[in-house]
């Protein structure tokens, strides 16, 4: 009975190594799922941006009001019978 005892205890810890810290362990599966809810929250925010690129594109291809738009804010570009008016900030 004491060698079997002996023979058993120390394969049960090898095996228990094995689960936990070996190749395809409890702590290799832990990070994997760590890793994974990374990516996947990753990957919403970047299908967020796609979402908003996409429509912006949509609007450019669709009408001019945001090609207007854009060019307004990015180029400083006003209409035909505007007027510009700039607003300079006296505390500074």
């Amino acid at each position: 009975m004491k060698y079997l005892v002996a023979i058993l205890v120390p394969l049960l810890l090898v095996l228990q190594y094995a689960l936990w810290f070996g190749d395809g362990g409890v702590l290799e599966l832990w990070r994997l799922k760590q890793s994974i809810s990374a990516q996947l929250k990753e990957n919403d925010k970047l299908r967020e941006r796609n979402a908003a690129l996409e429509g912006e594109v949509r609007d450019l291809k669709k009408g001019l009001e945001a090609l207007e738009e854009r060019a307004r804010s990015e180029m400083g570009m006003i209409g035909q019978d505007e007027t510009f008016f700039q607003i300079v900030d006296e505390t500074r």
